[in-house]
């Protein structure tokens, strides 16, 4: 399981790379999306990672690597964005951006710790178009909770379902990882 954070971690150095590089580039432009517009992002990600799973081919040479990145990031974004009063401005310096970033990814790492420990690794035996289906219906969830002006009865809020976002998301850039030798 210890490999599996070493793992973790070299994913997430990555994101984060990828993601202070568009904070320097574009600022926090990211602040005006609801998180509704955030999921809806992470959706269109993981429905073109399902259609070229399906069609067995891909027309657009972006990699579904890469598509796997970008759930990871949006759904850390809308962690960040939930935990944010409203009245805080949309533009803010990329070291205070980094600083929340940062803070969703520890919590979402130790959720994955305490996870992978109960469950013993299990997503290791898991297909990687399982870890897609899951996270479409993880969005599914969301939107649901979303539409219901985030009151939910007896399941788990936004934020523990995007943390799932970015945890399967990693297992399947691990198992891709393994099966290709690439990231």
């Amino acid at each position: 399981m210890e490999r599996t954070l070493e793992q973790f971690d070299q994913i997430l150095r990555r994101c984060r790379d990828l993601f202070e590089k568009k904070t320097r580039d574009y600022g926090t432009a990211w602040r005006i999306l609801r998180p509704s517009s955030l999921t809806d992002q992470i959706f269109i990600k993981a429905k073109r990672i399902r259609s070229i799973e399906e069609k067995g081919q891909q027309k657009v040479e972006d990699s579904i690597e890469y598509d796997y990145i970008g759930m990871i990031n949006y759904s850390l974004m809308a962690m960040v964005q939930l935990s944010l009063p409203e009245d805080t401005p949309l533009e803010m310096p990329p070291k205070e951006a980094l600083r929340h970033f940062d803070a969703k990814v520890a919590e979402t790492r130790t959720l994955l710790d305490a996870k992978n420990h109960d469950y013993g690794e299990a997503w290791r035996d898991m297909r990687v178009s399982s870890m897609t289906d899951l996270i479409l219906m993880k969005l599914l969830r969301i939107k649901q909770i979303e539409d219901n002006e985030g009151k939910t009865i007896a399941s788990e809020g936004l934020e523990a379902n995007y943390q799932d976002i970015v945890n399967y998301a990693i297992f399947a850039l691990i198992k891709l990882q393994e099966q290709k030798n690439i990231i």
